[in-house]
């Protein structure tokens, strides 16, 4: 246990307390020349979102390196900052995996496998691919789910924004969403994505150099790795919260209340409906300068993913093992008390003194809108693109669709607000979060991937594959919500836990849709070759790389990608 606090901390242990520090001027103006920044940016590149291609897709001009960036940048908002330091506060070590084994093969599947057709087809969506593979039907399916996922996504945002402010400052929870929203949606609607792009490549820095004062301080006060897992076993002696697999032989041997093959089918399934499916983070590999660029987008992004554990894991475990009191699940919280959830202002708040501090919380609001930014730059084109113009408004002229595009931005950022006070009803940010992913990620991974890789897949199997794989998981969670015994039918173990249960339900759902599609498909009419030019292995020509050199290869720095993250799997077996 502590037997310190840095001046810099004044933490609430008196019921009814909210702040727990004293922001200094210097801490304000470094957070108030943030904000000038960013809106700055979306005026300045607002020149070159004049046209549709400018502004959903930044002119397919990014290099490699840009675009790689603001690929992991787009992923990483207030939903990884906060939400994976709460579940590391939750689960331990154990979050880790929705980094590792949870991002790092799917990354890399989609820069190798699944980039060259998105690119070639020049598609400008997800649901664009689905609408020139199976047809419009398919393509409104996929974009309703997708435009559902955003919006329910981006309350995390909203109310991580609103977390940090209400813990850090005792700011009113309304003003901080409010202000934050409508940077955001000025610099989007400006300069469309090239905006969102350039600012996630800015937040990037930012985050990481607000965010890596934790981690270093923290470690040096816990006495190194081995003493931060003796203060945690010392404080939690009850579970395992410093291994990775080893305790996941059994429901009951661990936190997180799962067998291992929940992470290995189920999270392995879901994280390759996540990252090669999703089209907040596949857009921006989408806007690369040309194939090789987009193909290396999300390889470059596998590096730094598998660092950032050390800015968002490693405060949890922090939390754990040198915080003087425990948290609780945030629908606990009494007063005096505070949730999961506020592990990272917390231990933010425990190291950080004027300056540090103001940079600290700007990495925060940066994480938040780097997140916002991203959702709703691909809420707009995929609501233009594949709802509003194939639907609505079939023939218009460019300028319309950037207009439109601009003004959905605004509404988007609005109607994600509403769902800001969905989370508070979640023992944590990351258990919401997981909820929503396993709605629709997975039965579209398996519609998009059987399109690509087989030739007989028809769009009546496209189409009922991915409508009753999503209406699957929706009803398997509607059961244990009506029924909670009912979590053992789905998770295999009446031991089993919620996090469990979104594993298992991400595995069966995207069976389901594998099934249908096949079934289906083999008593409907395929659509002749000719028309799958570009769209399906074996009616597609890929440029060859052969030429290259070994160095510039993006299969060569998969490879490497790939042995780093089995390495890291056996240090922390």
């Amino acid at each position: 246990m502590i037997t310190h606090l840095p001046h810099a901390l004044l933490f609430a242990s008196a019921p009814g307390a909210t702040t727990i520090l004293s922001m200094h001027a210097v801490d304000f103006v470094i957070i108030a020349i943030y904000f000038v920044v960013v809106l700055v940016i979306g005026f300045y590149l607002k020149r070159y979102a004049a046209s549709g291609e400018g502004f959903f897709m930044a002119g397919r001009e990014m290099s490699a390196w840009v675009a790689g960036l603001s690929f992991i940048c787009a992923n990483l908002g207030a939903l990884e900052l906060m939400g994976w330091a709460a579940s590391t506060y939750q689960y331990g070590i154990l979050a880790a995996h929705f980094y590792w084994i949870g991002a790092i093969p799917a990354m890399l599947f989609l820069g190798v496998v699944m980039m060259p057709f998105y690119y070639i087809c020049k598609t400008h969506s997800v649901p664009g691919y689905l609408q020139l593979r199976f047809g419009e039907p398919t393509r409104l399916v996929g974009a309703l789910s997708f435009v559902f996922l955003t919006i329910l996504m981006s309350g995390i945002n909203m109310y991580a924004m609103a977390v940090v402010m209400k813990v850090m400052l005792g700011w009113d929870i309304h003003l901080s969403i409010w202000v934050s929203s409508i940077t955001v949606a000025v610099y989007v609607a400006l300069g469309g994505l090239v905006s969102a792009i350039f600012n996630e490549v800015l937040q990037f820095f930012l985050i990481w150099f607000g965010a890596l004062m934790i981690p270093l301080l923290g470690m040096v006060e816990a006495g190194g790795w081995s003493g931060l897992v003796a203060r945690i076993h010392q404080n939690f002696p009850e579970g395992d919260y410093t291994h990775l697999w080893r305790p996941m032989a059994h429901f009951t041997t661990n936190p997180m209340g799962i067998h291992w093959t929940g992470i290995v089918f189920g999270l392995t399934m879901g994280s390759l409906g996540y990252w090669t499916t999703d089209f907040l983070v596949v857009q921006r590999a989408l806007a690369a300068k040309d194939l090789r660029a987009a193909k290396l987008a999300p390889i470059i992004g596998s590096f730094f993913k598998m660092a950032v554990p050390l800015i968002v894991i490693l405060p949890g475990l922090l939390g754990l093992g040198l915080l003087p009191f425990k948290l609780v699940p945030e629908s606990a919280v009494g007063p005096g008390q505070h949730s999961f959830n506020e592990v990272l202002p917390l231990m933010l708040a425990r190291y950080c003194g004027p300056g540090l501090l103001g940079l600290g919380v700007t990495a925060l609001i940066a994480g938040f809108m780097s997140g916002m930014a991203g959702n709703v730059s691909a809420f707009a084109t995929v609501w233009t693109y594949d709802l509003y113009r194939p639907f609505l408004r079939k023939s218009a002229s460019d300028a319309h669709y950037v207009s439109m595009g601009r003004w959905c931005t605004i509404l988007g950022v609005i109607i994600s607000i509403g769902t800001a006070y969905l989370v508070m009803q979640f023992a944590s940010i990351m258990d919401y979060a997981q909820a929503v992913f396993s709605f629709f990620m997975t039965p579209l991974f398996a519609t998009v991937f059987i399109g690509m890789m087989w030739k007989r897949a028809t769009p009546a199997g496209g189409f009922w594959g991915l409508l009753v794989g999503t209406l699957s998981s929706l009803g398997m969670w509607l059961l244990v919500r009506l029924d909670p015994s009912k979590l053992a039918w789905i998770a295999l173990s009446i031991d089993a836990k919620a996090m469990a249960e979104n594993m298992y339900r991400l595995l069966w759902s995207g069976i389901i849709a594998v099934i249908v599609t096949l079934a289906v498909s083999l008593l409907t009419q395929p659509k002749p070759e000719a028309e799958l030019v570009g769209l399906v292995y074996g009616c597609t020509e890929i440029p060859s790389e052969g030429h290259l050199p070994l160095l510039k290869r993006p299969i060569f720095w998969a490879a490497i990608s790939f042995a780093i993250f089995a390495l890291l799997q056996w240090i922390f077996w």
